[in-house]
This record gives structure tokens, C-alpha cells and sequence, in this order.
């Protein structure tokens, strides 16, 4: 398995000879209903687009997640696995091939992969979008997947997940509470499923960010606070930051 992070929540996953460009945000700003005044993350420089990409695997339908400028340079008849509101982005930009997935939902890519559809973000009172369990159907390796570090109670039916890629540096905005829930959320969730390798995902990487709501954006916890507190609860999971580009083989 090999793991390369682009940025924000962008990852290529290489995975039983299968590649998979999850939530891909790689080319212009990022912004949320065009309101740049309130939010605008902005990269240093694109992302060269990956080639020879089997899936396009997308968690949520939000900007960060299913970015528009990004999705309107893939090709069109590339697959998608998608959440509901996801899947509602990618049909209106042509795509032809788009798969939506339920909770609980399964869908195999080429007899190489299953991927599930785990419970994941609140976004809303009502609206809960998708995390994503994939497993090699030749080795057997496993991979979890959550943006926002909102872990469903459902992962505690499984054994164990060799990897999992999660926020570990949270962020929260005064009076309203985490956005992304950060090393107390990893913590539960690598008790529950005791990985050998973690991740983080969501937060730095060559990307700024401005406008009003990021000057109340409060960022906590660290990769090394979290790897002592891993230590402290006798879990030898390993946290690995990824660079951003940089291609790292499990």
C-alpha cells in the first residue's frame, strides 16, 4: 500500500495495484458558496493532476472534499464512489460512471478492492455524510478513512484496521465547538481499531488560508502530543505525518 498526501484532505491511495484520488482538492483556491470574504484557502502552487486513476472516491459534497475546479479537469468516465450529496457534484459537472454509497453500502473496484460506506461527518442537524472502510481483497490489508475525526460506534464491531487516516490536530470555533475533532476523537477511534499506522489529514500541508471566519479558528493538539499519548495508553500505534507529495509505502 502506498499513501502520497496532496494537501488539506487529498490523498492518492495505491492500494492492490489499484489507484484511488480521494477527496481531491489540487488546483485553484477553495472557498464555500463563492463567500471568499468568509473563507478562502488558497495553495502555493497546483497540484500536477494524477494520472492513470482507477476511482475517484469522494466522502462529502462540500467544497474540501468534492471541489469543482479540481473534478472539472479528471476525466469524465473515470468511476465514482460517492456519498449522496457528493455524488449530486459530480453529476452536474458529466460525469457518467458515479456509484452512491449508503452507510453500510459495499462497492468492489475491479475485484481488487471493497470499499464501505461507514457513518462519518455531522454536517447539520440531519445530514451525516460518509467515512470509508477499504480493504485488498488479495493481501487482506485494511484502511479507514474520516475527515472530520467523527467516528461511528459501528467501527467497534470490527477487530482491527491496519491504517488509519484521520484528523489528529483539531480545530474549533468559539461557542460553536469543534469543526474537526482532533487527538481526543483519534485517541477513541485507535482504541477502538488499533492500527499500526495513523495518519493526519486536514490540517497544514503548502496551503494558506484567509478571510473572517479563519481568524476564529482555533487549531490544538500536535502529531508529537498524540504519539505520547498513544504511549501512554500502551498502543503501539505508529503516527506517520506524510509531506505534502511525498509517497509513503506501508
Amino acid at each position: 500500500m502506498y499513501l502520497t498526501w496532496l494537501d488539506s484532505n487529498s490523498w492518492l491511495i495505491e492500494i492492490a495495484e489499484q489507484r484511488i484520488l480521494l477527496d481531491p482538492w489540487l488546483v485553484d483556491a477553495l472557498t464555500f458558496g463563492n463567500l471568499d470574504w468568509l473563507f478562502k484557502g488558497s495553495r502555493l502552487q497546483d497540484r500536477e493532476i494524477p494520472t492513470n486513476i482507477d476511482l475517484i472516491l469522494l466522502s462529502q459534497g462540500l467544497e474540501d472534499h468534492a471541489h469543482p475546479p479540481t473534478l472539472k479537469l479528471l476525466e469524465k468516465n473515470i468511476p465514482v464512489v460517492a456519498s449522496p450529496n457528493a455524488a449530486k457534484v459530480v453529476e452536474k459537472l458529466g460525469y457518467t460512471k458515479i456509484t452512491i454509497l449508503n452507510h453500510g453500502e459495499n462497492f468492489t473496484l475491479n475485484n481488487q478492492v471493497e470499499i464501505k460506506a461507514i457513518p462519518g461527518s455531522q454536517l447539520g442537524p440531519t445530514l451525516l455524510e460518509n467515512g470509508y472502510l477499504l480493504k485488498d481483497l488479495v493481501s487482506g490489508s485494511t484502511l479507514y478513512y474520516e475527515p472530520h475525526g467523527n467516528h461511528s460506534p459501528q467501527l467497534k464491531q470490527l477487530e482491527s484496521v491496519d491504517v488509519i487516516i484521520t484528523p489528529i490536530v483539531g480545530l474549533n470555533l468559539p461557542l460553536l465547538g469543534p469543526i474537526i475533532k482532533g487527538m481526543n476523537s483519534a485517541l477513541e477511534v485507535a482504541k477502538w481499531l488499533k492500527p499500526q499506522i495513523m495518519l493526519p489529514t486536514a490540517a497544514g500541508g503548502d496551503v494558506e488560508f484567509e478571510g473572517v471566519l479563519n481568524n476564529f479558528i482555533q487549531a490544538n493538539g500536535s502529531v508529537e502530543e498524540f504519539q505520547t499519548l498513544l504511549e501512554q495508553q500502551n498502543l503501539d500505534t505508529r503516527v506517520i505525518a506524510a509531506k505534502p507529495g511525498e509517497k509513503v509505502s506501508l
